[in-house]
């Protein structure tokens, strides 16, 4: 099923879309604050074991497209971490460094509350920042999210969003 948003397009990932989010899923410095897979495959696994939480819970990160031009601009959503379970579900972006600063981390944000609340009906919603991310804590804090905690053994602050219905 694919959502669009008023600049995106979001839709599940096929294995097909991996080289394009590998681009900056893979590159250091877009990946800054978050895991970077150091290789093609490395990635097709991490996105494979997504994939199979979503036919298992109904959520996993999209594949987020350009409206405007089809481009593959990220990889983001809501999902249950398949490689770190116990959190709950929860709410992360990545984007291609051309993407950053426009707004989109925010519209994909505000359509996957949408989503977690009407369609998912979950009762809330977690998310993860680094400190140091200050765009990401931003992006955050607008879609609704409070910081809980930090959790020194990710070096990350936990962020909560209680979903109204």
């Amino acid at each position: 099923m694919e959502i669009l948003t008023e600049r995106l397009s979001l839709r599940p990932t096929k294995l097909s879309d991996v080289p394009a989010l590998f681009t900056f899923l893979g590159d250091a410095e877009a990946m800054l604050h978050t895991q970077q897979f150091a290789t093609l495959r490395a990635c097709r696994r991490h996105v494979a074991g997504h994939e199979w939480q979503r036919r298992r819970l109904g959520c996993a990160p999209w594949t987020v497209r350009s409206r405007a031009d089809g481009a593959i601009i990220g990889w983001g959503g809501l999902f249950e971490d398949p490689f770190d379970p116990g959190w709950g579900v929860e709410l992360g972006y990545w984007f291609a460094p051309a993407a950053w600063g426009k707004g989109y981390a925010s519209e994909l944000a505000a359509a996957s509350v949408v989503e977690a609340r009407d369609q998912l009906h979950l009762p809330e919603l977690r998310a993860f920042a680094r400190p140091e991310n200050v765009g990401s804590c931003r992006v955050l804090e607008k879609a609704g999210f409070m910081r809980q905690r930090y959790i020194p053994e990710l070096e990350r602050h936990l962020y909560r969003h209680a979903l109204e219905r």
